[in-house]
């Protein structure tokens, strides 16, 4: 017979079953975290979920306007033609109004603006809340749903990021994994927006993780074309242009071809600067912030009276440009409507992005740009839909960065491999031009306005982490400046420490001492007499806990010294450690190494030495 505490040794069953999901949850962990093969199938299932994702709100959007503009079933917004005068200004002010006031209400919520892919990835190491993905997504629903002249490929990217990071956050990825995920959840997100896998595959390379490596081949390919897989089977709208070419391509259209990608990158500059300047103008009419969308809707409404085709992100006016070839003055009045609509949409406060304004209007600049080639050269046989896609392709590449992604949607959009190069003429032009002279895209530009020195999506955040207190040491000796040398001597013989740090009459920091010098025979004479103030080196350096090491590294070479103080707070400068040249170095170098190493998809083990 079994001892009497024998049964309570034993688990329940519901005991027993709990353990054991613990137990295999706990063994799935770490077989994600451990096998190379794991990752490539989370990304794909992640792409399943983003895919269903980027189809419910291009539905959702749809709906909208169904709903908003009585539009018939399947009709384009910025492609319809009869919709109500009224409810064409109407919508736009109203939804605007209503816009402004949730996002009143979200910024009392949460007052800290959402962190977004690239800037996760960059500073992050891909970490962002899936909470922000959502709130992101609707409010550029609820922006385009209105008419508002922006796209929704914010919203898309902005959800797929957030459920990618929160599925590594989940998996408690490293922090190499967890950014690899998140660019394959945006790399899902433009594959199902625009039924192109290719061009996602390199939207995440390009812009969200800034480099392409071996070891994030497969987990990006894989999540962009299950994403594509599950637009597919739900929406099945087949492919975005039918391509037939007349003529084909000739030496002199690559010639134009390269003033394309120039005027591109003056127009991409001049578009992103128009948002800031709108920002402005509506800071200037001191509106309450709830009532700027509003303005912005009103404004837009009563352009869409004339130009349709700027209401919402342009979808339908993109096919109806690439397709129809409309006459030049159209294009060119359009084409300053757009630009317009979209940076006083943006400025008013409406959240989306400028990823479809600039293929739309890329799209029309090029079709301009083949009116004015058939005018000047009468003899030369113009593609009209060539020139449209390398406009296309370049102010995207201008604005939104990625040359390669560029070209890829343009192949992809058209299935047909004869375009390739010509638009990859414009977007080299285009991208190249805008980074020597502007040297940013749409998205970093907005971080520098908020303060954030940050270029691209390459990982610069853990210079951020490595900070002067993770690195100080805390046993900092100091003595007052007004201590004899005699009294230094006594305190601190020869070999009991290498330097110590002076304070000043109020405890401040006040440089530092070596102790070899002080020892030094020079000043046994009046060793009893002279301060150990006036043998002081560094006086004007010291270090703050927040700095980061590559601040720190900056001091330690300005104050040609070995080690400096760490104080508490540059008014009251209470030495709270020290930190060394060398110590630093070596972290830096190490932290290097790691970063290179999961850059290539190795493992890193930091020495114990």
């Amino acid at each position: 017979m079994a001892p009497p505490d024998a049964e309570d040794a034993t688990p329940s069953p519901p005991r027993r079953g709990r353990w054991l999901r613990l137990h295999l949850w706990t063994r799935l962990r770490s077989a994600v975290r451990a096998n190379e093969i794991a990752l490539p199938l989370l990304a794909a299932a992640i792409g399943v979920v983003v895919g269903l994702g980027v189809v419910a709100l291009r539905e959702g959007l749809q709906l909208l306007h169904e709903l908003l503009f009585d539009l018939p079933s399947g009709q384009r917004l910025s492609a319809s033609i009869d919709t109500s005068p009224l409810l064409t200004v109407l919508v736009p002010v109203l939804g605007g109004l209503g816009f402004g006031a949730v996002m009143w209400l979200i910024g009392r919520w949460r007052p800290r603006p959402p962190v977004d892919p690239i800037e996760a990835n960059a500073l992050y190491g891909g970490r962002m809340s899936l909470r922000d993905g959502f709130v992101v997504a609707g409010a550029t629903l609820m922006s385009s749903g209105v008419g508002a002249s922006v796209g929704m490929e914010a919203g898309y990217t902005q959800l797929g990021g957030g459920i990618a990071s929160r599925i590594g956050q989940i998996f408690r990825l490293r922090r190499a994994d967890l950014r690899i995920l998140v660019g394959c959840g945006t790399a899902a997100a433009i594959a199902a927006a625009f039924d192109a896998p290719l061009a996602g595959t390199f939207y995440a390379f390009e812009l969200i993780m800034g480099a392409y490596t071996a070891a994030t081949l497969a987990p990006v390919v894989a999540a962009a074309l299950t994403a594509t897989v599950v637009e597919r089977l739900l929406l099945n709208e087949g492919p975005f242009l039918e391509v037939t070419w007349d003529a084909g391509l000739h030496a002199p259209d690559y010639a134009i071809f390269v003033v394309i990608g120039l005027a591109c990158a003056g127009l991409g500059i001049l578009m992103m600067q128009g948002v800031t300047w709108t920002e402005a103008a509506m800071r200037k009419l001191a509106l309450p912030q709830l009532l700027r969308p509003a303005v912005g809707g009103l404004i837009v409404g009563l352009m869409a009276l004339r130009f349709p085709e700027v209401l919402s992100s342009g979808h339908g006016a993109l096919h109806a440009d690439l397709t129809m070839a409309p006459p030049l003055a159209a294009l060119a009045l359009l084409l300053i409507a757009k630009t317009a609509a979209a940076a006083i949409s943006l400025g008013a406060g409406f959240r989306g992005g400028l990823f479809f304004t600039s293929l739309l209007t890329g799209a029309l600049f090029g079709g301009i740009m083949a009116q004015l080639t058939a005018l000047a050269l009468p003899g030369h046989p113009v593609e009209h839909l060539a020139y449209s896609l390398v406009g296309m392709a370049s102010m995207a590449a201008a604005v939104i960065g990625g040359p390669l992604t560029m070209t890829f949607l343009a192949l992809e959009l058209t299935d047909d491999f004869s375009v390739a190069v010509g638009v990859m003429v414009g977007v080299v032009v285009a991208a190249a031009v805008v980074r020597h002279l502007f040297g940013y895209s749409f998205a970093t530009w907005r971080f520098h306005l908020r303060g954030e020195a940050i270029r691209g999506a390459q990982d610069v955040g853990w210079i951020r982490d490595l900070t002067v207190a993770r690195l100080m040491r805390r046993d900092a000796r100091s003595v007052p400046e007004t201590t004899t040398i005699a009294d230094f001597r006594r305190q601190f013989p020869v070999g009991s420490t290498q330097r110590v740090f002076l304070t000043d009459g109020d405890g401040r920091a006040a440089g530092l001492a070596l102790v070899s010098d002080v020892h030094n025979s020079d000043h046994d004479t009046d060793a009893d007499t002279i301060e150990i103030g006036t043998l002081r080196h560094a006086a004007a350096y010291m270090l703050l806990p927040g700095q980061s090491i590559r601040t720190a590294l900056e001091l330690f070479h300005a104050a040609e010294t070995e080690s400096l103080p760490v104080v508490s707070d540059a008014q009251e400068r209470r030495i709270i450690g020290y930190l060394s040249e060398a110590y630093s170095l070596r972290r830096y170098s190490e932290e290097l190494e790691r970063r290179r190493a999961e850059d290539a998809g190795e493992r890193w083990f930091r020495s114990t030495e």
